[in-house]
């Protein structure tokens, strides 16, 4: 376990009756950039605080560069940047003052301080805006001065929940450029995100549902999870053609994804674009467009959290 920048163990957090988070394990590698998918209240956040050495957990082991977060949560803090959604920025300080401020709390001042800080203002493309204050700043600016705090101790491993929200797809996009250049610096980032597309730029995906773990892979190995055979139907009644395509013998799922119905096949189905007109023939529709398609990271994160939520019911 100790090879692993983080190393979970049967990872327990109750709060009274309710177990937000259920014996979860999983290892990050050095260097990786780790995702951690899942709906809201599925148990992300409550994770990372206790790999923060902010909440204790109620059960199981988490070690962080080596370091147990219970019995030294303090050693695990000057290990780790963390970034949450909410940024913690002082309004009233100013780009320069903040990076000061959080430079002081983990003991980084002087020659050491100015040449780190003026690294990140440059490399993070803040020296614009380095005496404005922080509550006149845009979204995307100040996501990037709070990465800049989180990395003002040159931390190895950065722990970022929902670190891209609310921020347009350009600042989205250069801000895993960074991440991506942090990895290959040997930096271990792991991430919450609802954001199919950024998912897409982890090494590894981890998806929990109701605290517990459902899939761990590759992007690649999570869409491969998705069963069957998918398929892309337009057709003048998108709604009426899911209902009728969802009731269909050999047919694993019909949903509306936009003004198109994407249709699930087993592969015990012969003729699979057959099946798929015969269907709609008998509900009196007709498909305009019908085509195969490669599942997405969002069929296969709707596919294995529904399969969860129905063993979970049973």
């Amino acid at each position: 376990m100790d090879e692993a920048a983080v190393s979970v163990r049967e990872l327990v957090r109750r709060f009274g009756e309710f177990t937000a988070v259920d014996h979860l394990s999983f290892d990050i590698a050095r260097g990786e950039v780790f995702g951690f998918l899942g709906p809201n209240g599925s148990g992300k956040s409550t994770t990372i605080r206790m790999l923060c050495g902010l909440l204790a957990p109620s059960e199981g082991l988490a070690l962080v560069d080596g370091i147990d977060v219970v019995r030294h949560p303090e050693r695990v803090r000057e290990r780790i940047g963390y970034m949450s959604q909410l940024f913690s920025l002082y309004g009233d300080l100013t780009v320069y003052e903040n990076m000061e401020f959080y430079g002081g709390v983990y003991g980084v001042h002087g020659r050491a301080f100015r040449g780190r800080a003026g690294a990140l203002i440059e490399r993070l493309g803040l020296g614009a805006v380095r005496e404005r204050l922080a509550a006149t700043l845009s979204t995307g600016v100040r996501q990037r001065l709070a990465l800049a705090c989180a990395l003002i101790h040159e931390p190895p491993i950065l722990f970022l929940d929902e670190p891209t929200s609310g921020v347009d797809p350009l600042v989205r996009r250069n801000f895993f450029d960074v991440i991506a250049d942090l990895s290959a610096q040997g930096v271990t980032t792991l991430l919450t995100t609802h954001v199919m597309d950024e998912a897409e730029h982890c090494n590894t995906l981890l998806l929990i549902y109701q605290g517990r773990r459902v899939a761990m892979g590759t992007p690649r190995e999570i869409r491969d999870m998705v069963p069957g055979t998918l398929y892309e139907v337009r057709t003048a009644k998108p709604s009426a053609a899911a209902e009728a395509l969802g009731r269909a013998s050999g047919v694993i799922d019909a949903s509306l994804f936009g003004t198109a119905v994407h249709v699930s096949v087993g592969p015990e189905v012969a003729s699979p674009e057959q099946l798929i007109r015969d269907t709609l023939a008998r509900a009196g529709l007709t498909p305009e467009r019908l085509r195969s398609t490669r599942p997405t990271l969002e069929h296969a994160f709707l596919h294995l959290t529904e399969t969860a939520g129905e063993h979970e019911t049973r």
